[in-house]
């Protein structure tokens, strides 16, 4: 939350709905794809690829805020088996979403959201998701 002189400033930013719904936490931010199979461990929600600028950081509860996702379509599966182990991200925001976590995020039912222009949220923003509108606070 950005706060100056008693006044929030609060960014409204809106994108394509891939899955549609509300939700809601702290950004999690990488400027590099991420690949859910292999990438991420489905039983903590911890980053695991090695030299991953967010390795050894958990997405559980979060919202996760990359680019794209790479990879194997056992992703999708992955994304899934995250919801299931209750160590999801809340919402996924991409500037371009692929059909991996596209496909993820949907049978996941993980809100999610992209074309965005994710440089204006940093890690530790609070965000919120709501049917394709993307609030900074």
């Amino acid at each position: 939350m950005h706060r100056c002189c008693g006044d929030w400033k609060m960014e409204q930013l809106t994108g394509r709905v891939i899955y549609k719904g509300k939700g809601e936490g702290e950004a999690i931010v990488t400027t590099q794809p991420i690949s859910f199979y292999g990438g991420v461990d489905p039983n903590t929600g911890e980053v695991i690829e090695k030299g991953h600028e967010l390795q050894g950081k958990s997405v559980k509860n979060k919202i996760l805020v990359f680019p794209q996702g790479k990879g194997s379509t056992v992703g999708s599966y992955t994304l899934y088996r995250l919801k299931k182990n209750g160590v999801a991200p809340t919402g996924i925001i991409n500037s371009e979403c692929e059909t991996i976590i596209a496909v993820g995020a949907i049978i996941s039912e993980i809100p999610c959201v992209d074309k965005v222009d994710i440089t204006k949220i940093k890690t530790g923003n609070h965000v919120l998701i709501e049917n394709g509108v993307v609030t900074v606070l």
